[in-house]
């Protein structure tokens, strides 16, 4: 079945946000938030399609990244987190499954936190709560890091978008300054979530395996996998290099049985 047989998609009035979503499918909701500088479609266009089989996927696009706009405020996890909880609420879906990717994983780890009453499971994929989880020298880089670092994938599809470059590269700094200011989470916070939770991540990838496994570990319902793949790559996220289709099939696979 093709995710465009239920295609709709539109904006919501989100805390001073026109904030774009897309819903596919049928069934029980499913929440997908893309990761830093992405798309619905970047991050999530190889397995949206095949979820929506068996799911209602509700996708959203997080302040100033793809058809949402910005608000004059820097981003956050906290914000993005109560953003996506106000959509859901616009939309009266009372409770969901939540994947968040990279970053989107950071905000789905905040709406555990915050929201607990609206999540029934949760998936983080490829993501962190504290500084230690991403390799030596990052932060560094991150402080001298220039659009051009941005991969052109990425670049090009916030720009079939919205073509003007000044937002792009305002979704790039404000993307750059979150990374820079981020401060460690407290353990109490994973420990506090309490929904069952699927932690993944490729052994190549830019989170440290031994973060990815302290984080599921931290959670107390929660189960582990690290795949042979670097970042994102297990999904088919455009950035990444190819895994292989079998390797997304098995991802798809596990996400499945974990949701059921």
């Amino acid at each position: 079945m093709s995710s465009t047989i239920f295609f709709t998609n539109g904006y919501s009035a989100v805390n001073g946000l026109k904030m774009y979503y897309e819903i596919h499918g049928e069934g029980e909701q499913s929440v997908l938030i893309h990761g830093g500088g992405s798309t619905i479609r970047t991050s999530f266009g190889k397995i949206l399609p095949k979820l929506a089989e068996d799911y209602q996927v509700i996708a959203a696009e997080l302040q100033c990244h793809g058809h949402t706009n910005d608000r004059d405020a820097p981003e956050s996890f906290e914000q993005d987190a109560d953003d996506v909880a106000t959509l859901l609420h616009n939309m009266q879906i009372l409770k969901a499954s939540f994947l968040g990717f990279s970053n989107g994983g950071n905000t789905a780890m905040q709406i555990a936190f915050r929201y607990p009453e609206i999540v029934s499971k949760l998936i983080l994929a490829s993501t962190f709560y504290q500084r230690e989880g991403l390799p030596s020298g990052f932060f560094e880089g991150m402080k001298q890091a220039t659009l051009d670092v941005m991969p052109a994938v990425l670049r090009n599809a916030f720009l079939e978008i919205d073509p003007d470059e000044d937002k792009l590269l305002n979704m790039f700094d404000k993307d750059r300054e979150r990374m820079l200011h981020f401060t460690d989470w407290r353990d109490e916070m994973l420990q506090s979530i309490k929904v069952p939770s699927l932690v993944i991540a490729g052994d190549r990838d830019v989170i440290s395996p031994e973060h990815t496994a302290k984080m599921s570990k931290l959670i107390p319902n929660s189960r582990l996998m690290i795949l042979p793949a670097e970042h994102g790559a297990y999904i088919g996220a455009a950035e990444s290099q190819e895994a292989g289709d079998n390797i997304i099939e098995l991802t798809l696979s596990v996400i499945n049985n974990f949701l059921k």
